[in-house]
């Protein structure tokens, strides 16, 4: 396990910790009402926020359950997180530092297993999909979202070249197809897909992640050369603002 790159997405992140604490794109939207109305009701449940980042899928959760557990490789975003949650009087979240690939819990800790915008930062996806199998519970729900990459390879390099001029630790967006595929093999059973389109406002997008300008300014010049099936699939603005979709898959542990 490649545990330097690990050490460098904390570092990227440290930053920029109250940055995802803030983001609009992060802290709503229906994804996290979906994620809502599976744990309601659940109050016995313990959960796993996996590659909690700011912590919104947390907030959200806590409520409902008897305890989450907000999981991530970058320490400033836990304490963001641990800030945040004492702030909202949210007493049973509890923050633990951990890569998705090595988690720290044993097998089936967890009643529900919540994952949302990380996976594509994962250095290797499946072995992280394979240990939130291993620390759920079976028979019991996990959902899965991320910003996923079009089946088309024109579009899809455009996107991963974007992304990674945006932020460095970038490792890939998955297609659909690829996490569906994925999931089955790490002991999921796929119950649902929901694809969502986001709109990404390109300052707020860019300085979210403190891109340097040289950077910024390459990625404007991909997008104004980009062939017209890409202007058009991202709805590119004049503004570099475009869209990207997201998926939320509900799979069950077998």
């Amino acid at each position: 396990m490649n545990t330097a790159q690990h050490a460098f997405a904390a570092e990227q992140y440290g930053a920029r910790a109250r940055d995802y604490v803030t983001s609009a794109v992060h802290s709503a939207g229906g994804d996290l009402d979906q994620i809502e109305d599976a744990v309601r009701g659940r109050h016995d449940a313990h959960v796993l926020d996996l590659g909690c980042g700011g912590g919104h899928v947390s907030y959200r959760a806590a409520p409902h359950v008897a305890r989450v557990v907000a999981c991530d490789v970058t320490a400033a975003m836990l304490d963001a997180v641990a800030a945040t949650a004492a702030e909202r009087g949210l007493s049973n979240i509890a923050v633990r530092q951990a890569p998705a690939e090595r988690l720290p819990f044993a097998d089936g800790a967890f009643d529900i297993v919540l994952c949302r915008f990380t996976a594509h930062h994962w250095q290797n996806m499946e072995a992280g999909l394979r240990e939130a199998r291993r620390v759920l519970k079976p028979s019991c729900p996990a959902l899965l979202i991320d910003t996923i990459a079009p089946a088309d390879r024109v579009l899809d390099t455009h996107l991963q070249a974007v992304e990674l001029l945006r932020d460095a630790s970038h490792v890939r967006n998955y297609s659909a197809a690829e996490l569906i595929a994925a999931l089955s093999r790490s002991g999921f059973a796929v119950e649902g897909i929901t694809v969502r389109k986001l709109r990404m406002e390109f300052p707020i997008w860019t300085a979210r992640t403190r891109t340097p300008a040289l950077h910024v300014d390459a990625i404007r010049s991909l997008q104004i050369t980009a062939p017209a099936i890409v202007r058009e699939h991202f709805a590119i603005d004049e503004d570099g603002s475009f869209d990207i979709e997201a998926a939320t898959i509900v799979v069950r542990a077998v």
